[in-house]
């Protein structure tokens, strides 16, 4: 388009300006251009103006309305505990950013509940915790919507993508109640939810195509917008590793930490990540891509009477493996979960294992599920397939997402974890948790494991150094704090720091002993308090230390402590927040549910942040 002075309101000199600045903008960049200009007319009508000019005025003036209307502005908004649902909103954000679209990224916690209403596409990422429930950072958001207070949404339209694990009973709950209630709210569906298991990325992916495929065709009234050209950067020689792409990390050390009489194996392990330009800050934590126990591999190959070596496809792009290294390396075989169970039955029509699967055998099917793996399965069942039919029922296997036990700044280079093997017993055969008894027993200096950094924003220390700090974690949940405290003394942070410690046995179990006792010393931590259980007649866990202290921690909090927990959230984390409630009424004479307010705004606040698992 090429602007005339002739017959136009403007200057030769604004003519000018116009037809070099016209070509070189998008479409989207011309509807929002639009849209100003539209709101700059006010409740004036462009139809009063006289002459053919007002003629042309009107029309454009119309035009310009039906693009502001086109050009809706969208929301995307997250619940994540570990940080998976925080890096798809970020990989969805930007893929909307290079389409042109106008977007707004939050967390639900960092989102104005009320403000919901005024919102226009609003595309939900939620992750379900424990037994159904929403992760910290949305549940101010959840319980605001499940209120009476939430507003009616029939200007809203709304898409959700739910994270899981099929393998509990609440599977992508979260997300399934956030669909419900949007809907029930008045909103409007613009795509079907997904539901993502463990391995979520190929559905993620999907879901962000159909949902960038409708926000595209609504906002295609006036033609579609293209992609923004954008030069081509620089590839930098380093390959970028991600979840997707591990780097193969070498082990430096592997060490247990218990000492002899102890019934635990807790091992402290340090890798390599020279040349991966991997980096990570406290409170993050690493993935592992573990592999099976050959030994359960290979009796599951021979229970289903298979050759090792006959070949099976691992994934859409065709690559293919050996049935062995399939297993080995792929598939998930340790977990049971009813999906796989509904899909083994189809496969074999086993009319046993339907009979399990009736809605009337739903207790008699959660039994069966816990503790048991795809041996037990096959036994059981005399379930036979061939192996390209069986793996093609079985999910991926999922990485291990392990709290950081470094700094980068104290050893650079390096990653450190605490890594507690798991062994028990379980319907007459012993069992082994993947990943922690891999790296127990299985893993040696010079070898190597693929790896990634999982990045928490929800369990960062304060951006303030002189922040006071109190850090509960019973077991290999004091990793991050040893992460904490050597972060703190590389760059000389002057706020006080309280570590409670929980374990088994003083003698056996004290972790990182050497280490609280020389921080202790220096001053970089100010004060500790330890329990442990099994060396008292009545057991003592940390939540007693703090019940015990209840005065001082209370003074801690006036003064603005940020309480980090970390470790099982079953029990744990559960009897450490009852702690902290009582604490809260009794040292500041509040009710009960002044107490969970209190607490609720200091999660809102990010003074009380928890990594549990």
């Amino acid at each position: 388009m090429q602007f005339q002075v002739e017959n136009s309101p403007f200057t030769q000199e604004q003519v000018e300006h116009l037809n070099r600045l016209l070509p070189t903008l998008t479409e989207a960049q011309k509807i929002w251009l639009s849209g100003c200009l539209a709101a700059s007319f006010g409740g004036e009508s462009a139809a009063t103006m006289e002459g053919p000019v007002g003629e042309e005025v009107s029309t454009a003036h119309a035009s310009v309305q039906e693009s502001a209307v086109a050009a809706r502005e969208v929301t995307v908004l997250f619940g994540s505990q570990t940080g998976n649902g925080q890096g798809l909103a970020d990989e969805l954000t930007k893929k909307l950013e290079e389409r042109d679209f106008t977007v707004t990224l939050s967390s639900m916690d960092d989102f104005k509940p009320k403000s919901i209403k005024d919102a226009e596409d609003v595309l939900v990422i939620a992750s379900t915790h424990g037994e159904g429930d929403p992760p910290d950072n949305a549940l101010s958001f959840y319980e605001f919507l499940h209120s009476k207070r939430a507003p009616k949404l029939q200007n809203v339209r709304f898409s959700v993508l739910s994270l899981g694990d099929s393998s509990y009973e609440y599977f992508c709950q979260t997300g399934k109640d956030f669909d419900k209630r949007l809907e029930e709210l008045g909103a409007e569906r613009i795509h079907p939810r997904v539901d993502c298991d463990v391995d979520f990325e190929d559905p993620a992916e999907e879901w962000f195509e159909g949902v960038l495929t409708t926000l595209k065709e609504s906002r295609s009234g006036q033609g579609n917008a293209p992609a923004p050209q954008t030069e081509a950067k620089e590839q930098s020689s380093a390959p970028a590793y991600s979840r997707k792409k591990p780097f193969d990390a070498e082990i430096l050390e592997n060490l247990n930490l218990n000492g002899r009489g102890s019934n635990k194996e807790t091992r402290h392990i340090e890798l390599d990540l020279e040349s991966s330009n991997l980096t990570y800050e406290p409170g993050d934590s690493l993935g592992i891509f573990p592999q099976n126990d050959p030994v359960l591999v290979d009796q599951l190959i021979e229970a289903l009477g298979w050759n090792p070596e006959a070949s099976v496809q691992v994934d859409k792009q065709g690559e293919l493996r050996s049935i062995r290294e399939a297993l080995l390396s792929f598939f998930e075989i340790t977990r049971l979960t009813k999906p796989l169970l509904e899909q083994a039955a189809e496969l074999t029509g086993n009319k046993q294992l339907e009979i399990l699967l009736a809605p009337e055998q739903k207790e008699a099917l959660k039994e069966y599920l816990e503790g048991r793996d795809v041996l037990d399965l096959i036994q059981d069942y005399k379930l036979q397939a061939s192996p390209q039919e069986f793996v093609a029922i079985l999910r991926k296997i999922p990485p291990r997402l392990y709290s950081i036990a470094s700094s980068l700044k104290a050893n650079p280079d390096e990653v450190h974890l605490t890594i507690g093997a798991l062994r028990y017993d379980a319907h007459g055969r012993s069992r082994s948790g993947v990943c922690s008894v891999q790296c127990a027993e299985r893993s040696h200096r010079g070898d190597t494991l693929p790896v990634y950094i999982q990045h928490n924003p929800n369990f960062k220390l304060p951006e303030n150094p002189d922040t006071p700090i109190i850090m509960i974690g019973a077991g290999t949940g004091v990793a991050p704090y040893r992460a904490f405290l050597e972060e703190r003394e590389e760059i000389g942070a002057e706020g006080k720091t309280w570590l409670f410690f929980g374990e088994q046995h003083f003698r056996s179990d004290f972790l990182y002993q050497t280490e609280w006792q020389k921080w202790l010393k220096e001053g970089v931590l100010t004060r500790m308090d330890v329990a442990f259980s099994r060396d008292t007649e009545e057991k003592v866990y940390v939540q007693h230390r703090m019940l015990e202290k209840s005065k001082e921690l209370y003074q801690w909090l006036i003064e603005g402590a940020i309480i980090y927990v970390c470790g099982d959230e079953k029990h744990m984390a559960h009897d450490v927040q009852s702690a902290l409630l009582t604490i809260l009424e009794l040292e500041g004479s509040l009710g009960k549910e002044e107490a969970e307010d209190y607490l609720s705004k200091m999660r809102q606040e990010k003074r009380y942040q928890r990594d549990v698992y």
